[in-house]
């Protein structure tokens, strides 16, 4: 979400509204034309676009959403039925295009959409103490879940929780209450210091390759050996609203869901390779 807002911060920015077409039933007859914007800004993985009529709208891409922002290059029709919101000036325009959430309040009610959130990891106001405080204020929690809670913490998701427990030696089941104060705060410096590295750049590593395919310790490898010990990197689903995290079970201290077998992401069960890979432990 922060590069999201700063390009759209950086297209909008100063700018006056030509084209404001919102095509979401609470908000098809609002009116932004005219409006010029201040600035976009992430929280955690929502995005307030702050005009200067006091008003923000607010967007969260959920697992498909995106903005787009291009050149507008006369264009006035966008047809493309996935496409929710058209925001464009005299020189861009911005398409978001399956979003989660689409909502249009006054600016000093944004409260009301993200003040149940934790501290932003990227924000200018991250507090890593508060996120520790609230991370332990649910000891019965696995700490795979609690990281993806954003009442704890704003701004993770599944890739970074899955890095940084490895890099941790955490399994993601691991009760929160069974964490020591000291290994959990070098839980979130960890969280905090991977997005920091990466915020500036679309190539995401956290290996420090920027090879294809070596960017990740274990985020989509399941089926493949750990580059730390060989052990086969494992994928399974955290909790019951389906997520799926992973990990090495050689490297992470557990517990961890029963083993089943694993064969790189991607693949299927047809062809000779792929047999190979597939590997069953008993």
């Amino acid at each position: 979400m922060f590069q999201t807002a700063r390009r759209l911060h950086s297209a909008l920015n100063g700018r006056e509204l030509i084209i404001a077409d919102l095509r979401w039933p609470s908000l098809a007859t609002a009116d932004l034309i005219g409006d010029t914007t201040i600035e976009v800004v992430a929280f955690g993985k929502h995005i307030l676009h702050r005009l200067d009529s006091g008003r923000t709208l607010h967007s969260h891409l959920k697992m498909e959403g995106r903005w787009r922002v291009a050149p507008r290059e006369g264009r006035s029709r966008w047809g493309d039925p996935a496409v929710r919101a058209v925001l464009a000036t005299d020189a861009y325009v911005a398409l978001g295009t399956r979003l989660g959430m689409l909502d249009l309040v006054a600016t000093r009610d944004e409260h009301t959409l993200v003040g149940h959130l934790g501290p932003d990891v990227l924000g200018p106001a991250w507090d890593a103490d508060r996120a520790v405080s609230n991370l332990a204020a649910t000891p019965e929690a696995v700490i795979g879940a609690a990281l993806l809670d954003q009442r704890n913490l704003a701004g993770l998701g599944t890739v970074y929780v899955a890095e940084t427990l490895f890099l941790q030696r955490l399994s993601p089941w691991k009760p929160v209450g069974e964490i020591s104060p000291e290994r959990l705060a070098g839980t979130v410096a960890r969280a905090h210091t991977l997005l920091n590295a990466n915020k500036d750049t679309y190539a995401r590593t956290i290996t420090g390759s920027r090879v294809e395919g070596q960017h990740d310790y274990v985020h989509g490898r399941s089926g493949l050996p750990c580059r730390r010990c060989g052990t086969t990197i494992e994928a399974a689903p955290l909790d019951d609203t389906g997520r799926v995290v992973f990990y090495c079970r050689a490297c992470q201290d557990g517990p961890f869901p029963a083993l089943r077998p694993q064969r790189p992401l991607g693949s299927t069960p047809q062809g000779p390779e792929t047999r190979r890979s597939y590997r069953t432990r008993r």
